[in-house]
């Protein structure tokens, strides 16, 4: 008889997946609890059942713009896929943005709501994207207290209504570059009382929604970013037309292929000043709080799901006479991946408790300087182990993981971009910099890792601990020893910065693997006293195994320039 290999299958995303019902059960109250696990089973159910299977079959459909209709009349129509469209109407109904806006649960409302962005991401093809920067606009509308503009938009943006729910998006990227957002062209004029955009914008990832927050130098304004405005615009007239805009192409990417990215013309586009006319790119910062937190809670999800088809396979695929789940080297590999997605779900998971406290008044002692900081660090050090972990677990399938009709390659094309958009590595690395001077932040993170790890029963889970809180030592000490030789004297402050700029990005590595193993360490001791489960404990291990402490690696400034310039490669 032929012999054929099986497939991977998922169950319920929900009731299958350990770290996230046990993290739940440590952070969540009762009451809470029982009020909103019916959504997250039926989100569960959804992504490892009809989402998975529309997934698979709507592998090869990308989205198609159509620039003009039969009759000559400009359209710009972009027609996106079937599991989008489904997507739109069950991240809706299942509250995927909105539940972060409903006052029942208060402080652990994003504990709930991302808890439903983790489960729904990884089945639908990135809609997460727009999803994203909605629950950005939201939160930017409702910071900057734009009474007209919040009723106009918020009750459309955070709607369980399918019929009536907004997405919106951020329009920041322009030819000028994507970081450094100070170079925009886009110029703004007010035009007999109503203000105006043109210009073009070179990314924007949610084309078809119905709004948009963007970036605009009103005329006669100063250059660099203060000189920028933040504006709200709605792509669509009252009949439907595009509003002062059209889209020039859609982008053919790496991953994310599903995301209509289009580069946009702005011709005109009536636009309304969110807050004042300057100071634009701090007033998006709110957004990008958000976003970040989004991207990093999507990375961890990508992970999961990575190691959720790994293990089922590894348990149907048959070598060497047994399942590759009983070849020691084979689970070797798996453990160390859920690792990673362990330490990196802690994380990411943290910054939306912070997130979901700040918005409700309730943070304490250092929490509030720890959240200035855990947006960028969860961010950066869950978008690379995304792309480590994926690339792994298609080794993990050997060749079927490099062919595109089982799906999985789509696994590591979509991870790639968790640690580009939203902020590079190194961007936010300058982010993290920028932050740790303002205050302090990075005596926050030692407090916390302290916490965290002070009171460890466990012999191992101590060590473990041990190891992140003597990480964030030799991170302070490394940064503090700089500053303060720049702080000398002139001729200091230049290569003293310069050392720590070029570190920036192994500093902000460690800190974010520190805490990630710090929170995991905490996790692990309760999940060993409250539920008798030693595997928590044994990913806590195997992580720290990983390395925690980067600046170990880290070469002297000169060695780096070196390298650097190296032309003959």
């Amino acid at each position: 008889m032929a012999f054929f290999q099986t497939p991977p299958t998922l169950g319920n995303q929900f009731s299958d997946d350990r770290v996230l019902r046990s993290y739940l059960a440590r952070v969540v109250p009762d009451d809470v609890m029982r009020a909103v696990l019916p959504e997250l089973d039926a989100l569960g159910a959804l992504s490892g059942g009809e989402l998975y299977a529309m997934q698979l079959r709507d592998r090869l459909r990308v989205p198609e713009l159509t620039q003009w209709d039969p009759w000559g009349q400009r359209i710009d129509h972009i027609e996106v896929t079937d599991l989008w469209k489904r997507a739109a109407v069950i991240a809706a109904t299942h509250g995927v943005v909105g539940a972060a806006y409903e006052p029942a649960h208060g402080a652990f409302a994003r504990v709930d709501q991302f808890a439903r962005v983790y489960l729904f991401h990884p089945s639908t093809d990135v809609y997460s994207c727009p999803l994203a920067m909605t629950d950005g606009a939201a939160k930017t509308l409702l910071a900057h207290g734009n009474r007209a503009l919040i009723d106009r938009a918020v009750p459309r943006l955070t709607s369980r209504d399918p019929e009536r729910a907004w997405t919106s998006g951020q329009w920041m990227t322009e030819r000028t570059g994507g970081s450094d957002v100070g170079l925009s062209e886009t110029v703004a004029r007010n035009v007999d009382g109503q203000w105006r955009l043109w210009g073009t914008k070179w990314f924007t990832s949610a084309t078809t929604s119905q709004m948009a927050l963007t970036l605009g130098r009103p005329e006669g304004n100063g250059a660099g970013g203060r000189g920028l405005a933040l504006f709200y615009v709605e792509t669509r007239d009252a009949q439907g037309r595009m509003n002062g805009l059209s889209v020039n192409r859609l982008k053919d990417k790496l991953g994310t292929r599903k995301v209509p990215t289009a580069e946009l013309t702005l011709d005109g586009a009536p636009a309304t000043p969110v807050v004042g006319l300057s100071d634009g790119v701090r007033a998006i910062s709110p957004m990008l709080n958000v976003t970040r937190t989004w991207n990093a809670m999507c990375a961890v999800s990508s992970m999961r799901r990575a190691v959720a088809l790994a293990r089922d396979y590894a348990r149907r695929r048959v070598a060497f006479g047994a399942p590759l789940a009983k070849k020691p080297l084979h689970a070797d590999t798996l453990a160390g991946l859920q690792s990673e997605f362990e330490a990196g779900f802690h994380l990411a998971f943290r910054a939306a408790e912070l997130l979901g406290r700040e918005e409700h008044g309730a943070l304490e002692g250092h929490e509030a300087e720890l959240l200035r900081v855990i947006t960028p660090l969860a961010k950066l050090t869950t978008g690379r182990q995304a792309v480590a972990v994926a690339s792994e677990a298609l080794e993990a399938f050997g060749g079927a993981g490099y062919v595109e009709d089982t799906g999985l390659p789509t696994l590591l094309r979509d991870a790639q971009v968790l640690s580009i958009w939203e902020g590079t590595t190194n961007v936010l690395s300058l982010d993290v910099l920028r932050a740790l001077g303002k205050g302090e932040p990075l005596r926050a993170i030692a407090a916390e890792v302290r916490a965290l790890t002070a009171k460890i029963e466990d012999p191992r889970l101590a060590a473990v601990g041990a190891q992140c809180r003597a990480a964030v030592e030799r991170a302070s000490a490394f940064a503090m020893e700089l500053v303060t030789r720049a702080a000398r004297s002139a001729d200091e402050a230049t290569g003293a910065l310069s050392e720590l700029e070029a570190h920036a990005r192994r500093m902000s590595l460690t800190l974010g693997r520190a805490l990630a193993g710090a929170l995991l360490v905490r996790h692990a001791q309760w999940s060993l006293t409250a539920e008798n489960d030693g595997r928590a404990r044994a990913a806590a291990c195997r992580f720290a195994q990983h390395g925690i402490d980067l600046l170990g690696l880290a070469a002297p400034l000169d060695e780096s320039d070196a390298l650097a310039n190296d032309t003959a490669l």
